[in-house]
């Protein structure tokens, strides 16, 4: 297997492969000239053609140079031509669109989980104040009584002011406005209802036809009285529709080490693979039998990637399935890894965003090491019986994928599942009779016509998934929370992790010195955040609503001021700890906020509804909170502040006159509200 891997990445499509993403790469961190990067290309793909007609030996090293070289540059390109940013008419590059009211029309795309004041929709802009414009937006309509769901092709025309994504408020939180720039929306729009015209007509798009095909599968199984709860379970096992699962049953998949199957990857399109091969199975074993088998299977795999909205992870498992389907029908052995790369090249060729999602990346990590990995911990035991044979199976490939996907998984969500391995051996079984059933009752629902003890089947196998998942959860201590793993971490924990697969897949001294230099390179990258977060000194004023939160944090010791009230939930405040985890350290004292704090050699004067005098005070920074009864013009004037710094527990009423009263007195001003948490080295 070892030799096998070797041979791949010798494989000239796999340095085509890793020279297109490095190009890629390039281009999302470097905003690099067009002219530039398409001048380049032409002529080195002048060049390329030259040597290849020139040359009778293509496997010179310059013919080779040149080749991943023009890889490299159409990864630029291919970057640059699919992202909104660098098209002329982007609404993004006109400042005026965000600071006042305009007329939009708008087509909408595709339906987003709901937050608890809004419903939001995906949006293609088509015209701002009858302007031809292009570019995502995110449109969030303002909920109440009525349910004004839009459906998805409808023609929209708004009033409204195009807002910028604003980043996380805290550090170390999720970044939204990151997430959104990733899938190309750089501003949102805020509307309500009575603010928004519906246009005649419908877009007919496959994301119509999709949506109007699940809708239609949704309204039949409501009519056979299924749950709710597992209905939406239902939905994101089967169409990868989980915008609608209560937030308790998705934590209790995140605890149980779960989630995965909730989000359609390749464990889902693998059933559906081997449930339409055994439908096809009486077909003849010809030629012209075997074509058509082929038509029917990529047919079949695609309409469930559509139906389940083409995420990076079902694309992904489309594009990969259906190799596999050819080379069965070429009857030649397919070597997974080049279907891998075949794969990536194919989708990073038409859609390069989907290289920074995360699903993406974990879906790829988990079949490589599925592949890689899984025939070493085979080896390590036969069982004769086929009960066994099948429970060991799964367990070599969850820890196969779970090891390869680890050092990622704990980066972005700084947390592991103890029982993953329990999880995976009671509910792969389960799952594969509930993929079953599940697909052939969507499809009957597709044409309204489910019986009944179909749909109460499935109905009870998802009530019994959602009980076991429930269960595993409630062993908290099991689940490790709050690990905190920066980016160099990551890298050398692969390091190691690879290294030492190599390593125990034939052992030798020169395997054995890699994997020693691996651990070496893990320690230092360990003492150096270690010792980064000693040398550690700063004071933060965070982004909460209605509250007051200040830390001040020296080495790897942190110290929390907030109100009297808010000292009793420290310990239970998730900023707080995400803080603390990406920043190695801990809370040591919990202190009640006064109306001073020294920091730095730095004099902080906190102004609350005390309304404590700040006459002749002279502090460098001045911290408003809890809306005070202030004259802020005659405090500016008398304490001369270096800086103001209103946190979320001001109205916003307040916040505008504290802001005007700043711009007059030409002393800068923070709002945790408008710009996020505020940071003192």
């Amino acid at each position: 297997m070892y030799f096998r891997v070797m041979k791949v990445i010798h494989f000239p499509l796999a340095r085509i492969t890793i020279a297109f993403v490095l190009g890629l790469l390039l281009a999302y961190y470097i905003k690099i000239p067009i002219s530039i990067v398409f001048s380049i290309l032409i002529l080195l793909s002048i060049l390329l053609i030259f040597i290849f007609y020139t040359y009778k030996n293509k496997q010179t090293t310059i013919f080779s140079f040149l080749t991943y070289l023009v890889s490299f540059i159409v990864g630029i390109s291919n970057q640059i031509i699919h992202t909104d940013y660098y098209q002329k008419n982007n609404y993004i590059h006109d400042s005026s669109l965000f600071e006042k009211t305009h007329s939009i029309n708008i087509t909408i795309r595709e339906k987003l989980k709901s937050s608890s004041f809004s419903n939001r929709y995906i949006a293609i802009v088509n015209e701002i104040d009858q302007k031809a414009k292009s570019g995502r937006i995110l449109l969030n309509i303002q909920k109440d009584s009525i349910d004004h769901d839009v459906e998805i092709g409808s023609n929209l025309l708004l009033k409204g002011k195009l807002s910028r994504n604003k980043s996380a408020d805290n550090p170390n939180q999720f970044d939204f406005s990151k997430y959104l720039e990733n899938k190309q929306i750089y501003a949102q729009i805020y509307s309500h209802a009575d603010d928004i015209k519906k246009g005649s007509k419908i877009q007919k798009s496959i994301w119509y036809y999709s949506s109007k095909l699940r809708a239609r599968i949704i309204k039949n199984l409501q009519k056979n009285n299924f749950n709710k709860t597992e209905l939406n379970v239902a939905l994101a096992l089967i169409m990868g529709q989980r915008q609608e699962i209560a937030p308790e049953i998705l934590r209790d998949y995140q605890y149980a080490g779960a989630i995965h199957i909730l989000s359609v990857s390749g464990l889902h399109i693998g059933f559906v693979l081997l449930f339409v091969s055994f439908i096809l199975k009486p077909f003849p074993n010809t030629r012209k039998a075997s074509l058509i088998k082929l038509i029917i299977i990529i047919i079949s795999l695609s309409l469930f990637g559509i139906i389940a909205g083409l995420a990076p992870s079902v694309i992904r498992s489309v594009t990969m399935f259906s190799f596999v389907a050819i080379g069965n029908h070429l009857r030649r052995s397919v070597n997974i890894y080049h279907t891998l790369l075949v794969s990536i090249l194919l989708i990073l060729l038409f859609q390069p965003s989907f290289l920074f999602d995360v699903g993406f990346q974990l879906s790829y990590i988990a079949v490589f090491f599925i592949v890689w990995l899984q025939p070493l911990f085979s080896s390590l035991w036969t069982p004769k019986k086929r009960f066994f044979k099948y429970m060991w199976s799964i367990l070599t490939v969850t820890f196969a994928a779970q090891i390869g996907t680890l050092p990622i998984t704990i980066y972005y969500f700084h947390q592991f599942p103890g029982l993953f391995f329990v999880t995976n051996l009671i509910i792969i079984p389960l799952l594969s009779i509930i993929m079953v059933l599940g697909i052939v009752v969507m499809i009957l629902a597709a044409f309204n016509s489910i019986p009944l003890f179909l749909s109460n089947l499935l109905q009870w196998s998802i009530f019994c998934l959602n009980k076991i998942i429930n269960t595993i959860a409630s062993f908290e201590q099991f689940i490790i929370k709050d690990i905190p793993l920066h980016f160099y971490m990551l890298v050398s924990g692969y390091l190691f992790i690879i290294t030492l697969i190599i390593w125990f897949k034939k052992p030798n001294f020169t395997r054995l010195v890699t994997v020693m230099l691996s651990i070496i390179i893990i320690q230092l990258c360990f003492f150096k955040t270690h010792l980064n977060a000693i040398k550690e000194k700063e004071l933060i004023v965070f982004s909460v609503k209605k509250s007051t939160l200040v830390a001040e944090t020296i080495g790897n010791k942190t110290t929390i001021y907030t109100k009297k009230e808010g000292l009793i939930n420290v310990s239970n405040n998730n900023i707080l700890k995400s803080y603390c985890s990406s920043n190695f350290s801990s809370i040591k004292n919990n202190k009640e906020l006064k109306n001073f704090l020294y920091f730095n050699n730095k004099r902080i004067l906190i102004l609350d509804s005390t309304n404590l005098s700040a006459h002749n005070t002279h502090p460098d920074l001045l911290l408003l909170t809890q809306s005070p009864k202030i004259n802020l013009d005659r405090i500016l004037i008398n304490s001369k502040p270096k800086m103001v710094i209103a946190d979320g527990s001001n109205f916003n009423t307040v916040l505008k006159r504290w802001k005007e009263s700043c711009r007059k007195q030409k002393i800068p001003f923070h709002s945790t509200n408008e710009k996020g948490f505020y940071i003192l080295k």
